[in-house]
């Protein structure tokens, strides 16, 4: 009988005192909430647009633009050179490379510093490529960028455009072509 009486006293006792203190209004959790909705995620800008699977872009200093296949599995973009000879100036590996636009037959030597070497993995063999880096405009923009030098004869386009020179600057549509001036 103690014990009832102890537990009922108790429980009034806790009942009188939530009852005269209210909760304050908790402010922080509603700012918090405006303030999660307020951020949103930053935009990333493309400043060419949407581009095509095809589109021309110019080897600075040649005159005449290449067809370049857009190709975003590429990480490295690529370029068909004629030949291209390794020399060392300085004890540093350069390449001496000619190119030759096809469609209007415009020849351009090249003496540039080996940045890195690049294996390619073909069906029968692999391949080593040396990259370099050269200046293009793209979409009317002056572009450095590094391009794997390679012998592209096969191929419909003379040069490739990969992910390094795609990534932040351009959004490809493949049913479109040409709309970079």
């Amino acid at each position: 009988m103690k014990n009832m009486k102890f537990l009922l006293i108790c429980g009034l006792l806790s009942l009188s005192c939530a009852c005269r203190t209210q909760p304050e209004p908790r402010e922080e959790i509603a700012t918090v909430v405006q303030t999660i909705e307020v951020k949103s995620k930053p935009t990333i800008k493309h400043p060419l647009g949407i581009i095509g699977a095809v589109e021309p872009i110019y080897i600075i200093p040649m005159k005449a633009p290449f067809q370049a296949r857009i190709d975003t599995g590429a990480e490295t973009s690529s370029l068909d050179v004629d030949e291209y000879h390794y020399f060392e100036r300085d004890g540093v590996k350069w390449v001496s490379f000619k190119i030759t636009n096809t469609t209007n037959n415009e020849v351009q030597t090249f003496e540039k510093r080996v940045q890195r070497r690049v294996s390619i993995r073909r069906i029968k063999s692999n391949e080593k490529r040396p990259i370099v880096d050269l200046e293009v405009k793209f979409g009317g923009k002056i572009i450095k960028a590094e391009f794997s030098l390679a012998k592209r004869e096969k191929f419909e386009y003379q040069v490739l455009i990969g992910r390094n020179i795609l990534t932040g600057r351009a959004v490809v549509d493949t049913a479109l072509s040409n709309t970079l001036r």
